[in-house]
């Protein structure tokens, strides 16, 4: 039987995932609560790397929430601007790939020291590659950057593989929509900026 507590963390994930889509700053909101949830679930579960995340999630959402409500892009000088000027879909330049690159690699390396002496998970490596791309799909999310869509459509890939070794099958589902609604955004962010 599924854990209502995953359930809800499901069933506010999708909603998190279409306001994220439709660029509705609600889903900050969403991913805050539907985190905790998740938190909660993961550490039942063992996954500590993923329990972890899911805080980080959250302090994420926040900063995230925020840009998205001043409406700041990283040209712009840090004032609060008017609410009709959102923060714009945009692209990562040439020397902001190498700069997310290094640290996502960073992150990784440094999760998995961490998960490996805090814990004897035997998915540790694959639980923090994840760990690592998801802060970094995250951040390209608060940035409003398309590629965030091609990080966590890996994300949602590789987390696939590590919830069926948990058996936690509807998450894996989760995570498979989630992988879909990626390629959704993906082409709606494409559209956006293209305009």
């Amino acid at each position: 039987m599924t854990d209502p507590v995953e359930w809800a963390g499901f069933v506010l994930s999708l909603a998190m995932v279409y306001c994220n889509i439709r660029q509705i700053h609600w889903g900050w909101l969403l991913a805050i609560v539907s985190s905790a949830l998740y938190g909660f679930v993961f550490w039942k579960s063992q996954l500590f790397g993923q329990a972890a995340l899911q805080l980080m999630f959250i302090a994420m959402a926040a900063w995230g929430w925020r840009q998205w409500l001043q409406g700041r892009s990283q040209l712009q000088a840090p004032t609060v601007m008017h609410a009709n000027e959102l923060l714009p879909v945009s692209s990562l330049q040439r020397h902001e790939w190498l700069r997310v690159g290094m640290a996502t690699l960073l992150a990784w390396v440094l999760c998995t020291v961490i998960l490996h002496q805090l814990s004897d998970s035997k998915v540790l490596v694959l639980d923090a590659l994840i760990t690592a791309l998801a802060l970094l799909g995250q951040y390209l999310l608060g940035r409003k950057k398309i590629e965030t869509w091609w990080i966590w459509l890996a994300v949602n890939i590789l987390t696939i593989a590590l919830m069926v070794t948990q058996d936690l099958w509807l998450t894996a589902f989760l995570y498979f929509v989630f992988a879909v609604l990626s390629v959704v955004g993906l082409n709606t962010w494409r559209k956006q900026n293209a305009q």
